[in-house]
């Protein structure tokens, strides 16, 4: 009779797990309606394949940091209180360019090009 019972449910078990292995289609959250069907419009949700890394841009990558006062306080004076920080990944251009030269380039621009610049 045990083993009756314990043959009975790893078929059970057996069964669910190939029932619930099957092709599964991806539904939208709002509307329950499955992407890329055109029974219901045809609506294309396409995977993210990335995107191109510009010229000349180094990648940054992200971290987290306490941000404030990280010693004891002495004076109680609570006037940086620490946070802990994430801070995402990202691209900064490999020629470090200041705004007085970013400002130079844009004066040039509109003297040699004037209003006809696009």
């Amino acid at each position: 009779m045990k083993k009756t019972l314990i043959h009975g449910l790893s078929l059970l078990l057996l069964g669910l797990l190939v029932v619930s292995c099957g092709r599964k289609t991806e539904r939208s959250s709002t509307t329950n309606w499955k992407y890329n069907d055109q029974k219901w419009g045809g609506f294309e949700k396409l995977d993210y394949e990335g995107q191109a890394t510009g010229p000349n841009l180094v990648m940054i990558e992200g971290g987290t940091f306490t941000q404030g006062l990280t010693d004891q306080d002495v004076t109680f004076e609570w006037n940086n209180v620490p946070r802990r920080v994430t801070v995402s990944s990202f691209y900064m251009d490999e020629t470090e360019v200041a705004n007085i030269d970013y400002r130079e380039y844009l004066f040039w621009v509109l003297n040699a090009w004037g209003s006809t610049y696009p």
